[in-house]
């Protein structure tokens, strides 16, 4: 079946996931969704309601799910009304960051309990909500050729996928991605820090710095809350733990003795136990301006 021709199906609505359900909808002209909330935005839009994850997998060849990880994804497998139970042939596109192993571990054991007919597609996702809700977001495909080529069908009116190698590269890739936007948010706002106690004017200095080597996507879409201090909630910082950790697995896994990593998961890792770790990723401000010495001379975050 070719993908302009299948039905699609989707889970995890949340604040990455409802808007790429909108450009599916709009895209294909139809789409199945189930959640644990009602959707009146995408129904009233014309998508069609599955009461149960065994209704939405007997009514989709494909599934894109952006549940937060794997193990959200696992529970709604199992039992009578899981999507087990309802799926004939399905490929399931995971967009949660999640390790490879485990990714290919759950493949594997799809593939044997449904004698082939389930198969999966690793389809990260970077940009934000921002790129969510523009369609323009970096989509990281890991599987075999005629499955990834499939989704990135699909998820081409969400953004730009591209097949970067066998099920897990994509979760590969997300990591490495992560590493470079964990590093990038750290030193702008330490850099924020400096210039501030410098006297510096923040707003000039980034709208200049951004036009040179210290400029990225990063800085353009948080350079304001770094100017003003604003970290509401957006980009929860504390998802870059388990982002990290995934990337430190990705290390092991190649024999890398990494320079960079450790240093920024530890960084994250003290931030969130400083509580921070619901605002938004722009916090390494608030972060590093908190930071104090205590006694012993250890390192300590106060909130």
């Amino acid at each position: 079946m070719i993908s302009s021709s299948a039905t699609v199906g989707m889970i995890g609505l949340g604040a990455m996931g409802h808007p790429m359900a909108e450009h599916l909808l709009a895209a294909r002209g139809a789409l199945v969704v189930h959640a644990r909330r009602p959707q009146p935005r995408l129904l009233a839009a014309g998508a069609s309601w599955a009461e149960t994850p065994r209704e939405l997998a007997s009514r989709v060849d494909v599934l894109l799910s952006m549940l937060p990880d794997l193990p959200q994804l696992e529970a709604l497998l199992e039992g009578d009304d899981g999507l087990l139970a309802g799926a004939g042939d399905l490929l399931i596109l995971i967009g949660s960051t999640s390790s490879a192993p485990a990714i290919r571990a759950l493949a594997e054991r799809l593939e044997v309990r449904s004698d082939g007919r389930v198969r999966v597609v690793d389809c990260p996702v970077s940009g934000g909500e921002d790129g969510a809700i523009a369609g323009t977001l970096s989509i990281m495909l890991g599987g075999s050729e005629e499955d990834a080529a499939r989704a990135a069908d699909i998820l081409g009116a969400c953004g730009s996928p591209v097949h970067l190698g066998p099920l897990g590269a994509g979760q590969v890739a997300k990591a490495c991605n992560q590493l470079v936007v964990s590093a990038t948010i750290l030193a702008l706002g330490e850099a924020t820090v400096l210039a501030e106690r410098s006297g510096l004017d923040l707003d000039a200095l980034w709208n200049l710095l951004s036009g040179g080597y210290a400029g990225s996507r990063l800085l353009e879409s948080r350079r304001d809350k770094l100017v003003s201090g604003d970290d509401s909630p957006s980009g929860m910082a504390q998802y870059m733990v388990k982002d990290l950790g995934f990337a430190a697995e990705v290390a092991d896994a190649t024999g890398t003795s990494a320079v960079l990593l450790p240093i920024l998961r530890n960084a994250f890792d003290e931030l969130v136990a400083a509580g921070l770790g619901d605002r938004d990723i722009a916090v390494t401000r608030r972060f590093v301006a908190n930071r104090n010495t205590d006694a012993s001379g250890t390192r300590t975050a106060i909130r």
